[in-house]
């Protein structure tokens, strides 16, 4: 697995569950088009591209280059990587039909290829051995961040002290906080709230 210390921005949830085999990073989904009326993940996005930097990794179709320039356009601060799909021509097996331009998406290319464009791209990605200092979904229980009584109202103060969209769920707020600090930081601050 490798590591890769930028959020990656993909289209649908196939591409994350693609990618999810092949690197260890923050995947967000944009559900296609609809980024354009939702500002919580807008707002997600531009937090990590000042924070760690993003990388806008697309279809290479027309639609991937409007949700791509649609989003660079958005990111007023931060580093924002363009990694691009190759034009490979098929169909991805668990569709009917090809696509309207025939291309393959990033869920149907190939792993060898996909880290030979992360490579084009510049991107550093480095075997890394996972983090003892994870936090992980025991973790958020035992320190009240979850399934207890006002767990909800101090995930939601910690969200706003960080600057983070209120509307994380439990699960995407642990996998953000993860490229954030580490459990002891948590716990250190957790304490000042």
């Amino acid at each position: 697995m490798i590591k890769i210390r930028q959020a990656i921005v993909v289209e649908g949830k196939y591409d994350k569950i693609k990618l999810s085999s092949i690197v260890d990073a923050v995947i967000i989904v944009t559900n296609g088009f609809r980024i354009y009326k939702d500002p919580e993940k807008l707002a997600l996005i531009r937090y990590y591209a000042a924070a760690t930097g993003i990388i806008l990794l697309t279809d290479s179709d027309r639609a991937g280059f409007r949700i791509r320039n649609y989003i660079k356009g958005a990111v007023k601060n931060g580093k924002v990587y363009h990694v691009y799909a190759p034009d490979i021509y098929g169909k991805e097996s668990r569709k009917e039909k090809a696509s309207a331009e025939g291309k393959l998406g990033v869920e149907g290319i190939s792993k060898t290829l996909l880290l030979e464009a992360f490579a084009k791209a510049g991107i550093t990605a480095s075997d890394a051995p996972p983090s003892t200092e994870s936090i992980t979904k025991a973790d958020f229980f035992e320190l009240g961040l979850s399934g207890g009584e006002g767990s909800s109202f101090l995930r939601k103060a910690l969200q706003k002290k960080l600057g983070l969209p209120e509307l994380l769920s439990a699960g995407s707020l642990i996998e953000v906080l993860n490229t954030m600090m580490t459990k002891t930081e948590l716990i250190q601050l957790l304490e000042e709230l």
